[in-house]
């Protein structure tokens, strides 16, 4: 096991624009059941259930999400306003293009937008959306630029932020070590990378301090998740 007392950055497989087609594609497949399994779509969808207790019916909800991966969070978010009466639609951006176009693949819902687009600098104007949500992508940043993906959030979001991540600690990597026992060498690989350069509670506070974001709150949950969640002026 690693010293996990700094950051260890590193360049997950995933990452790479050269990644094989169908080992990415099975790494998404896996982290969209085990995102299930371990009820993590359900802990964002929480989130979003308290946050629409101030939304108007009629009104459409604009959501963008970060590094969108193969977009399983989108589609459990429209599936979530289906079952609310909510009028939603979703945008996704992703970096990877091989990423983006496995994320077109899978969706056939037109309430859902797919672009291939830098997280840093992303092509929307302030408040163009109602709410800018991300999972699973501040550890792949040096922490200069996740500072800077939460202050874009907030940049681009009209009423409020869903940002949720790992926690670095000892027993978060003895658990994903476990968890990706029998998934392929690309998930075997990125998972512990991840919890190696995930960030400690203290480390996210001093990112939302950097960003200005005041009116977010962190929480610790399950499987050695953090969320950041808040409305503006909430």
């Amino acid at each position: 096991m690693p010293s996990l007392t700094t950051r260890n950055r590193t360049r997950e497989w995933m990452d790479d624009p050269s990644a094989d087609p169908e080992q990415l594609r099975k790494s998404l497949r896996y982290i969209r059941r085990m995102n299930a399994i371990l009820g993590y779509s359900r802990l964002t969808l929480r989130y979003f259930e308290r946050f629409s207790q101030r939304w108007k019916r009629g009104e459409t909800i604009r959501i963008l999400d970060y590094a969108t991966g193969s977009a399983d969070m989108p589609r459990a978010i429209l599936a979530w306003a289906d079952r609310r009466g909510w009028d939603v639609r979703v945008t996704g951006i992703d970096l990877i293009e091989k990423t983006a176009k496995e994320a077109v693949a899978e969706t056939n819902d037109p309430r859902l937008t797919i672009v291939c687009a830098d997280a840093l600098s992303v092509p929307f104007d302030a408040g163009s959306f109602d709410y800018a949500h991300t999972a699973l992508f501040l550890h792949h940043l040096d922490t200069p630029d996740a500072a800077k993906v939460l202050a874009s959030m907030a940049r681009v979001s009209r009423r409020g932020i869903i940002a949720a991540d790992l926690l670095r600690n000892r027993r978060a990597y003895a658990w994903i070590k476990l968890l990706t026992l029998r998934a392929n060498p690309m998930v075997q690989n990125d998972g512990p990378a991840s919890v190696a350069q995930a960030y400690t509670k203290a480390e996210v506070l001093a990112m939302c301090a950097e960003a200005g974001l005041d009116w977010v709150h962190f929480r610790k949950h399950f499987g050695h998740r953090f969320v950041l969640a808040g409305e503006k002026g909430i």
